[in-house]
């Protein structure tokens, strides 16, 4: 019985000291793409391309942005894909690259860390993205823009939610990254936490997209570190 007893401490003490890494160690899938994508691409891959282009890059955060009007300027190509995360981006990166665009502004893996998929393989993507475009398009610009904070007061998106500790871990590896390969990076983060580490009601409809005002805070962001220019 004792032996039984001290069995089952045993395994509880495991889990309890395991249990910090769920998210990191539960099920992901790389090959996830969402049911727009295949269009979205086909829509890139169609569209004009001119070494002038200013590429906005990411998920639905980017796709919703009016950039070309946000930023009145028609260089702007905004290859946001909802729904996409960091091995879709890898995927359709060459599209990107075949413009030889002048700058590229990237921000992906909110939905990564909603779907799991670990820290460390996030940034792997990242560096995989700046060994692609350096290699196949070594003029343009690389800027990685760093994930917004959420709020699950919203009560909307659940699996996006309470996921504060990665993505401030992320950040931190990115804006690392970004010094150690000489490319830009820009702490949206920052401009949209509050005091408690939030995205405000305000800037968002529903703890992760933004509204209106939420654009215009990171469109002034980018205007005044001129980084457009």
């Amino acid at each position: 019985m004792r032996k039984i007893l001290r069995i089952i401490f045993f395994s509880a003490c495991v889990f309890f000291i395991t249990g910090n890494a769920f998210a990191q160690t539960a099920k992901w899938d790389s090959t996830y793409r969402p049911e727009i994508y295949p269009l979205q691409v086909a829509v890139f891959r169609a569209a004009t391309h001119s070494k002038k282009d200013i590429v906005f890059l990411g998920n639905s955060i980017t796709f919703w942005g009016n950039w070309t009007e946000l930023l009145n300027s028609k260089h702007i190509k905004n290859r946001g894909v909802p729904g996409d995360i960091t091995f879709g981006v890898l995927d359709r990166l060459d599209e990107v690259i075949g413009g030889q665009p002048n700058k590229v502004f990237i921000l992906i893996g909110i939905n990564d860390v909603a779907r799991n998929i670990p820290d460390s393989v996030i940034l792997q993507n990242y560096r995989r993205m700046i060994a692609a475009i350096k290699t196949g398009s070594p003029r343009t610009k690389i800027f990685f823009q760093s994930i917004l904070p959420t709020n699950s007061a919203a009560g909307k998106l659940t699996s996006h939610y309470n996921k504060a500790n990665h993505i401030k871990a992320i950040n931190a590896g990115l804006k690392s990254l970004a010094e150690e390969e000489g490319v830009g990076f820009i702490d949206l983060y920052s401009a949209f936490a509050d005091a408690e580490g939030n995205l405000p009601l305000n800037l968002t409809f529903d703890g992760v997209h933004l509204t209106k005002a939420g654009y215009d805070i990171w469109v002034d962001l980018l205007r005044k570190g001129n980084y457009l220019k």
